[in-house]
């Protein structure tokens, strides 16, 4: 199973263009999005773009396809804007034998983690910066920030398949890799 993780859109349609295209490239099965995913949130500047209503109806287009997960910016005013649900804390599926924790990271993180085994993954957005750390307690993922990439990070998301995290930019281009 191929699947894309992307956080922190922020509402910017020219980042959300690029990231669909990129999904319409990739086809993966599934595009999971862990949150913030209209509003930019009072902490950080407008990102290039800004157009929440654009970005809710570009990626209606894709409703059937995307498993979403709410970050700390987004409201039930953004799920009025948006026809898939997004308001779920967190979620946990199971790909290839491997329990994967979703949740946007504000609340559960590397170091507030969900009851994890040694061999579950947690995924998670919010900081803005791509990430991959093991610890006893799991393997912890960041696919960075689509739209605000923070710490001289890329604008960037991260695709599964087949025992592979591949973090890549917006261009498609893998700059980190972590087998399972």
């Amino acid at each position: 199973m191929k699947l894309m993780f992307a956080s922190d859109i922020h509402g910017s349609k020219n980042f959300c263009e690029k990231l669909l295209v990129r999904y319409m490239d990739e086809a993966p099965e599934k595009l999971i999005l862990l949150g913030d995913i209209l509003n930019h949130g009072p902490r950080n500047d407008l990102p290039s773009g800004y157009d929440p209503q654009r970005v809710s109806s570009l990626l209606n287009l894709v409703k059937y396809n995307v498993l979403c997960i709410r970050g700390n910016c987004d409201s039930e005013a953004d799920q009025m804007m948006l026809n898939f649900p997004i308001l779920a804390d967190y979620s946990c599926i199971f790909v290839d034998g491997i329990s994967m924790y979703l949740t946007h990271g504000h609340t559960y993180n590397i170091e507030n983690p969900l009851p994890m085994c040694e061999h579950d993954v947690m995924i998670y957005g919010h900081s803005h910066v791509p990430m991959a750390f093991e610890t006893e307690k799991g393997l912890f993922l960041n696919p960075g920030s689509v739209s605000l990439p923070k710490e001289n990070s890329v604008n960037s998301y991260l695709l599964y398949e087949n025992g592979v995290f591949s973090w890549r930019d917006l261009n498609g281009k893998e700059f980190l890799k972590y087998e399972f």
